[in-house]
């Protein structure tokens, strides 16, 4: 499969002790992993279960693997360490604190893995993000010349401490500040931070900012370095939100050693089998951009498309292990799903299918379209000028619960698009204006709704411009 944005690769030199850092970027999960080298051998961090991209960079670059390593047991995605270690021969590197059923490296705080004479590993532990996590200081021939971080120090804020249950979550918070000052005190403030979390994560206690920095521009700006320990800990815990569901799945399955992956293409599903399994309620996934959907799709095609972070919101609004039908405009759609939902640990379909929505229809009557609308719509209708859309009985925002805490529309309903499967019985009666923050997630809500036979229309518009349009807000005060 062609690098796709969810598939990037991309160079960083650093010209300190002639080492380079490739940068494996995860745009649809947040996350990067990292390729080491020194121009020979290479060292592998927190890969992701598909590790052609990893083998692929290695082989562009001439250089080969002989250790993996791991700064967490995750919880955000299945990991690729465990098979990348298999299928190169490395050496594969894991918190000795962390019991795991394989064979592996066990590294505890200040062990040195000599790569080659111009290459070292120094793990550090830095708890906080879980107990066990470890950061990984870069050394060349003058030193360290950075540190990866994992989920402990990222670019403006840190890692999100209450994946292991709100029980631990203030003690991790303690924790996470106490790793984030180490790494100021003992590493240079020239030491790159390559974070694997924190470029949409939800692993992140807030958002992060920026793409690229060193330890001395996060002593000036972090929250870990320039807030006091109570102060930090009180900011964490009050910005935490909810969590994809499926993060209760990883961990465990990490733990314990990941399959293999397994990318061949679901077998193929015809216009009546398709209709079969709408009729009996399973999630068919319509992969197609949001802009496509709403002209023409299948009645009861749930729209995730792959132009946005399909694979966070299926994963969390699914019951696991629900049967799952990727649809798609063509084979290259339908290969690019499988490879995100295998990074969650979904690597098992009900079938695909491929082609438009006319020609997967088993008859014209299951071609549907959705109105929509924007917020200047949305503001004439509730001065009672729909403009020939049904008018609004109920405005509903499927974002999350801090989104919507921060500023929303003034009486709006509020059911965050990871709940609304189980509670379209609150809904109440009438057309049903559904928005977010920017159309994507409002877009999958509306078709739940409509899959229900509820009225809807799609307010496909960026959330910012409400106000301007004339919608009555409610603002935090």
């Amino acid at each position: 499969m062609a690098v796709t944005e969810t598939n990037a690769v991309k160079r960083e030199d650093r010209s300190a002790g002639g080492l380079a850092v490739e940068v494996i970027e995860t745009s649809s999960l947040g996350d990067r992993s990292y390729l080491a080298t020194d121009g020979e051998v290479a060292v592998v961090v927190d890969p992701q279960r598909d590790v052609d991209r990893v083998i692929a960079a290695a082989g562009r670059l001439g250089v080969r693997i002989t250790l993996v390593v791991e700064t967490h047991v995750h919880n955000d995605y299945v990991s690729g360490g465990l098979e990348l270690a298999r299928l190169t021969g490395a050496e594969y590197g894991v918190a000795a604190a962390d019991e795991v059923p394989f064979e592996r490296r066990p590294l505890s705080d200040g062990d040195v893995v000599e790569l080659s004479p111009r290459m070292r590993l120094r793990a550090l532990a830095t708890p906080g993000h879980t107990f066990h996590h470890l950061s990984y200081a870069l050394e060349g021939e003058d030193g360290p010349v950075g540190v990866f971080t994992g989920g402990s120090l990222l670019f403006g804020t840190t890692g999100r401490t209450d994946l292991l249950g709100e029980q631990q979550s203030e003690e991790l918070a303690r924790h996470q500040h106490a790793s984030a000052r180490k790494l100021a005190a003992i590493l240079p403030d020239g030491a790159q931070i390559w974070p694997t979390h924190g470029f949409g994560s939800f692993c992140s206690a807030t958002q992060a900012s920026g793409d690229s920095a060193t330890l001395g521009e996060q002593k000036r700006s972090n929250p870990a370095l320039v807030l006091a320990e109570g102060d930090f800990v009180e900011q964490t815990l009050a910005g935490l939100d909810a969590y994809p569901a499926y993060y209760a799945h990883m961990g465990a399955q990490n733990a314990a050693g990941p399959e293999p992956l397994d990318l061949r293409e679901p077998a193929r599903a015809e216009p009546d089998e398709l209709r079969r399994r709408l009729h009996h309620g399973e999630w068919v996934v319509d992969l197609r951009s949001r802009k496509a959907f709403v002209v023409s799709h299948l009645a009861g095609t749930v729209s995730l498309g792959l132009d946005g972070p399909m694979v966070t919101w299926l994963g969390w609004m699914i019951d696991w292990g629900a049967p799952i039908t990727l649809v798609g405009e063509s084979r290259e759609q339908v290969a690019e799903a499988q490879r995100e939902l295998a990074r969650i640990g979904i690597d098992k379909f009900a079938a695909a299918a491929v082609g438009s929505p006319e020609q997967l229809a088993a008859d014209p009557g299951q071609l549907r379209s959705t109105t929509t609308a924007t917020f200047a719509d949305l503001a004439a209708a509730l001065d009672g000028n729909p403009a020939g859309k049904p008018a609004p009985e109920v405005v509903l925002d499927v974002r999350t619960n801090n989104e919507f805490a921060a500023s929303h529309v003034t009486g709006a309903v509020h059911i965050p698009l990871y709940e609304l499967k189980d509670r379209i019985s609150e809904i109440p009666a009438g057309a049903v204006w559904v928005h977010c923050g920017s159309g994507y997630r409002a877009t999958a809500a509306a078709s739940l709704l409509e899959a229900h036979d509820l009225v809807v229309v799609l307010v496909d518009d960026a959330f910012g411009a409400a106000a301007e349009a004339g919608v009555p807000m409610t603002h935090r005060s």
